[in-house]
């Protein structure tokens, strides 16, 4: 199978799975897996007008609630998770998401911006550097983009070494799109405004892993049959949709 097929052949897999999207019931999530994002207006490469992916992530240790909880900022307020550093620096999505919008409305932000504030060092010698309403206006809009624009599906993955790591399933599935020739964003797509050529590039909300090889048949099996699992995972806890 060739890299397009692949492709395909993933976007088709997951089509077998519920589509999340806010507002949503964290609690209803499995405690490990795989997500993959859509957009709207972004379509695949492979014929008609299906949803393309635009993201593939997952987590460390038991925290996939709390990771979809940073990307949509769920719970909490925007003025009151900036006092040390901003939600963009516990969610590359929103750092990069944040990217693409300061690049199209305030540029000279940018370099502040990419500063990661997480550390101690950072906040004690940059600080200065913030500027506290560029800040909220740009998280603000990326938590609107996210609810009004975005959806997921996800596969449960217990195994943190199959879905992260050198033998992780993550690499494989973004190396997979990437790879994709097939699948291109569309004109007025968010990303083509991010600074980073890599997103542009690649169509992608992400720059690692972009490199990486395409799924092999022995994984495609295996991710196929974590499909099958989540689905038997959704039935026996009456999950039908995560939306509420």
């Amino acid at each position: 199978m060739e890299g397009n097929e692949k492709c395909k052949w993933l976007h088709e897999i997951l089509e077998q799975l519920p589509i999340t999207s806010y507002p949503f019931d964290l609690e209803q999530l499995p405690k490990n897996g795989i997500y993959f994002f859509y957009e709207k207006g972004e379509t695949w490469g492979h014929g008609g007008s299906k949803p393309r992916i635009v993201r593939v992530g997952t987590h460390r240790g038991n925290n996939f609630r709390s990771r979809m909880a940073d990307h949509y900022l769920i719970g909490r307020r925007v003025s009151h998770s900036m006092k040390r550093f901003g939600p963009k620096d516990r969610s590359i999505f929103r750092k990069n998401l944040g990217r693409a919008i300061l690049n199209r409305e305030h540029p000279e932000y940018l370099e502040t911006w990419n500063i990661d504030f997480t550390p101690k060092r950072n906040r004690e010698r940059k600080s200065h550097l913030r500027d506290m309403d560029i800040e909220k206006e740009t998280e603000e809009l990326i938590s609107g983009v996210l609810k009004e624009n975005f959806s997921f599906r996800f596969a449960r993955i217990e195994k943190q070494e199959e879905r992260i790591g050198s033998g992780g399933l993550e690499r494989t599935l973004i190396g997979t799109l990437a790879a994709c020739e097939s699948c291109r964003p569309s004109e007025n797509w968010l990303g083509n405004h991010s600074p980073l050529e890599k997103i542009r590039r690649s169509g992608l909300w992400q720059t690692q892993h972009l490199m990486e090889r395409a799924i092999d048949s022995e994984e495609m099996r295996r991710f196929e049959e974590i499909v099958r699992n989540t689905l038997q995972y959704l039935q026996q806890h009456r999950i039908q949709q995560v939306r509420i």
